[in-house]
């Protein structure tokens, strides 16, 4: 079949309409973040504190498994476009399979949870609470691989408005059984930590059904759930074969934060406090970044389906493009207003306001260089990810944040003695090698896909 030659505004538009659900639903998901963080906060630090800990102990080993709801996207939205349904089922179902096996098969270590806490030297009474949580956090580990799967399947389709609304539904729903059960509002049982998790238990289980009823509803001819129980071992391979590297890639990025936060914790507790602010100002714009990219790889990914070049690479420049201005914006702000900024997280009675506002205003700034970096970094990966090619982009994001990038802030944090602001500058460095190198590999790969 012939297709029309598309204009870079004809793709703009295309990415605009894909990705702005998908952003949407990450600033979404970030409310949920944030809603957890500040009821549990106003409910009692040492709480606060136990699910910060345990919450990170679940996302590593979430996002690891993650990597193969995440490998659905692409091999969807390539099957999508060659109009194979059957394909698109045998992925999705594999998908489903590997997220549960491994969803399962990583739920033993959790009941050990407060003794390896303990062990890696985190306070008994915060490592006792961070168990109680932990104890039903882990039974959502399975839904929320699926749910991930899912949204990958719909994401591939084209079908993220469900996405989206899904996700508001979720952080409404989140929102209301955290106030009724952490403080015992309307009735409720008051359970503090306990009333958290099965709140995020609840968001997980109602975002299943929400999925499940619209894909039987809205896409019946993939017949998704038909003789569910029939493995396919050539697509599980396959499945499993691209979704590992992005779970590790996936893992090697977000231990680069969780060390950085480390590091930041032996400099002083304001300097950590003010990495907390700049991090969280970071992580918000990023949502915007993530939407690109996932919309990125599934546009790149139905390129891959007609062997389309011209497609591909005229696609992924409108998308990077779109990423870079819109980190230039950001970045401008984050130069004109780094005080403003993090003074909104700081309490105007606080006695360390002014100095924890002025060493947060100093990270803000290495922050706008951040986002220009992370942004085409992560496009990259994006693209990468919707030709199918994950493992040697694997070997270069791990490289660039392990070998380059956590050594570099080490020596400018503290052998140079820069504090913060250079332990910050080694994240960007590192961050901007593996941003040209992903992309150097894009666009020399996107010409060999195509031939």
């Amino acid at each position: 079949m012939e297709h029309v030659a598309q204009t870079y505004q004809d793709h703009a538009r295309a990415i605009w309409k894909l990705g702005m659900p998908l952003i949407l639903s990450n600033l979404a998901m970030f409310a949920i973040h944030i809603t957890d963080t500040i009821m549990l906060g106003w409910y009692d630090v040492t709480a606060l504190a136990a699910s910060t800990i345990a919450g990170t102990m679940f996302f590593v080993i979430f996002i690891v498994g993650a990597g193969f709801a995440q490998a659905v996207t692409p091999m969807v939205a390539a099957a999508a476009e060659e109009h194979d349904e059957t394909q698109v089922r045998r992925v999705t179902r594999m998908g489903l399979w590997l997220s549960i096996i491994y969803g399962l098969a990583v739920t033993l270590p959790f009941f050990w949870a407060e003794q390896i806490l303990v062990a890696i030297g985190q306070d008994p009474d915060v490592a006792a609470l961070a168990h109680i949580y932990l104890q039903i956090v882990i039974w959502q580990m399975v839904p929320a691989l699926i749910v991930m799967t899912l949204k990958s399947f719909l994401a591939a389709l084209e079908h993220t408005a469900v996405i989206l609304w899904a996700t508001i539904g979720a952080a409404i729903l989140n929102a209301v059984v955290n106030y009724a059960l952490i403080f015992g509002n309307w009735g409720a049982p008051e359970l503090g930590i306990q009333g958290a998790a099965i709140a995020s238990l609840t968001v997980n289980l109602f975002s299943v059904a929400v999925l499940v009823a619209y894909t039987l509803w809205k896409l019946p001819q993939f017949q998704l759930f038909r003789n569910f129980w029939r493995s396919d071992g050539e697509i599980m391979k396959r499945v499993y074969r691209l979704g590992w590297p992005i779970g590790l890639t996936s893992l090697a990025e977000g231990g680069l934060f969780s060390a950085s936060a480390v590091m930041m914790g032996w400099i002083g507790a304001l300097e950590l406090a003010a990495h907390g602010i700049a991090i969280q100002l970071a992580s918000l714009t990023f949502m915007v970044h993530i939407g690109f990219s996932q919309a990125a790889t599934v546009r790149a990914g139905r390129a891959l389906g007609r062997r389309d070049e011209v497609s591909l690479r005229k696609g992924g420049a409108t998308a990077i493009t779109m990423s870079a201005v819109y980190a230039a914006i950001t970045s401008v702000v984050f130069l004109l207003m780094p005080d403003v900024l993090v003074s909104l997280f700081v309490d105007p009675t606080d006695p360390d306001r002014d100095a924890l506002v002025r060493i947060g205003a100093s990270l803000i700034v290495v922050a706008a260089l951040f986002q220009l970096v992370d942004g085409l970094q992560v496009m990259a990966l994006g693209l990468l990810r919707g030709v199918q090619d994950t493992a040697v982009p694997m070997v270069i994001a791990t490289v660039s944040y392990w070998v380059i990038g956590m050594p570099v802030s080490y020596v400018l944090a503290f052998t140079l003695g820069w504090g913060g602001v250079g332990l910050w500058l080694g994240l960007v460095i590192g961050l901007a090698v593996a941003a040209v190198l992903l992309s150097w590999r894009f666009w020399g790969r996107s010409v060999r896909i195509a031939s």
